[in-house]
């Protein structure tokens, strides 16, 4: 494998380590108060555990098919949009959590740059 591939590999298994943690630790193993917060913040006519683990469950989805599926970007450009989304979320609905440590806006642009990282390696691999 070339120092590209590796790049992107690197970076894939990064993201999807990101997807990984943060879809099982503070979501199904240790529910963080602040997920239950959003929940609540949300009216979400859904128990905040139940909901959690959903949506953890989908994120460890995501990130397994990032990882697993180096030949598609698919699951990167989904993981970006999610990104994205979250982050405005955050804004608009707990822009407390902006100026805390490890806040959306630091952790959510460092795995947005990986997604620029697999995407334009790959598209160099591809040619």
């Amino acid at each position: 494998m070339d120092e590209l591939g590796r790049i992107n590999r690197g970076a894939r298994y990064a993201l999807a380590f990101v997807f990984v943690y943060h879809g099982l630790v503070p979501k199904i193993l240790w529910l963080d108060p602040l997920e239950t917060a959003w929940v609540a913040n949300h009216a979400i006519p859904v128990p905040a555990g139940v909901f959690a683990l959903l949506a953890g469950l989908i994120e460890i989805a995501i990130g397994l098919s990032i990882a697993w599926l180096r030949g598609s970007l698919a699951p990167v450009y989904i993981a970006a949009v999610l990104l994205i989304v979250l982050l405005l979320d955050a804004a608009f609905f707990a822009p407390a959590t902006l100026a805390g440590a490890f806040n959306p806006v630091t952790t959510n642009m460092a795995a947005l740059a990986l997604c620029q990282v697999i995407r334009s390696s790959q598209r160099s691999l591809a040619r």
